[in-house]
C-alpha cells in the first residue's frame, strides 16, 4: 500500500474531517513558500508590529512592497488541492479549513467563507490600526498611485493589511474557532505546513489528544511527524485530488 492509498484508507471512515493548511498548498498556484529556498522571508525581512506602529519609514517600505506584490496575489488562481477540498466539503465530509495562509485561495476555489478559519488574517482587506475601520484591499491599492503612505479616511490613522505581523498575537476569535474545530474532528489533514509556527502548530496535537487521526501531507519533515498515522511526501494537489476522487462519488 502506497502513501496515498494509506491516506484514503485512513479517511474512509471519517465523517468530520478538518484541513489545516499552510503555504505548501498554495505553491502550486505560484505563491512562494515563506521559509523554503527562495521563499519570501529569505528575500525580505518582514516588519515587526512594534516597528510598523512607530516608524513611518517602515510603513512606507511596507506599502511600496504591497503596491508591487498585491496585484499578483489578487490575480492568483486556486489549484487542484484547493478545489479537491471544496469537493470534500460539498460532499459533507470536510467541516472546515484552518489556514495559515493569507491568500484567500480557499474562498476563491469555492469554499464557503464561514468554513474557513484564517489564523493569520487576509491580504484582501486593509484596516486602520487606530480606529479599526476596514476596507477592501483593492480600494487602498488604487490610492497608492497618489498616496505612497495611505491614511485612514475616517480618523487619519495608520493603515495596514489585515494580516498578522511579526510579534503580534493571532486573532483570538480565529484561534478559539480553530481549537474548537480541532477538538471535534475525526481526522485532521495537515497540508503544506512546516508546523513550526506557534501557537498554530499545536492544533494537530490538540486534535490527536482529542482522539482524532492525523495525516500530514508535506514535502519536508515536520516536528509532529511522530504523531501522524499517515505521512505523504507527494504534492498537495495530486494527493488531495486522489483523495477526493476516492471518497466523493
Amino acid at each position: 500500500m502506497n502513501d496515498i492509498d494509506a491516506l484514503i484508507a485512513l479517511a474512509r471512515p471519517a465523517r468530520n474531517i478538518v484541513a489545516f493548511t499552510g503555504a505548501g498548498i498554495s505553491t502550486e498556484s505560484g505563491i512562494p513558500d515563506y521559509r523554503g529556498p527562495g521563499g519570501v522571508w529569505e528575500k525580505n525581512t518582514p516588519p515587526t508590529i512594534g516597528d510598523f506602529r512607530e516608524n513611518p519609514e517602515t510603513r512606507a517600505a511596507y506599502w511600496r512592497e504591497r503596491k508591487e506584490r498585491y496585484p499578483a496575489l489578487r490575480d492568483t488562481l486556486p489549484n487542484s488541492g484547493h478545489l479537491a477540498l471544496v469537493r470534500l466539503q460539498d460532499a459533507g465530509l470536510l467541516s472546515s479549513v484552518i489556514t495559515q495562509n493569507i491568500d484567500g485561495l480557499h474562498q476563491k476555489a469555492g469554499m464557503p467563507s464561514d468554513r474557513v478559519i484564517e489564523l493569520h488574517g487576509t491580504a484582501h482587506r486593509v484596516r486602520c490600526i487606530d480606529c479599526g475601520t476596514t476596507w477592501p484591499a483593492e480600494e487602498i491599492q488604487r490610492r497608492l498611485e497618489d498616496e505612497p503612505l495611505p491614511a485612514c479616511e475616517v480618523c487619519g490613522g495608520r493603515l495596514r493589511g489585515a494580516t498578522v505581523l511579526f510579534g503580534e498575537a493571532l486573532p483570538q476569535n480565529a484561534l478559539q474557532a480553530a481549537v474548537q474545530a480541532a477538538r471535534g474532528v475525526d481526522l485532521m489533514l495537515v497540508i503544506g505546513s512546516s508546523l513550526v509556527v506557534q501557537p498554530a502548530a499545536r492544533l494537530p496535537e490538540i486534535a490527536v489528544a482529542s482522539g482524532a487521526k492525523l495525516a500530514i501531507i508535506n514535502n519536508e519533515p515536520t516536528p509532529l511527524d511522530h504523531l501522524a498515522d499517515v505521512l505523504v511526501r507527494t504534492g498537495a494537489g495530486p494527493t488531495l485530488g486522489a483523495l477526493a476522487d476516492a471518497l466523493v462519488r
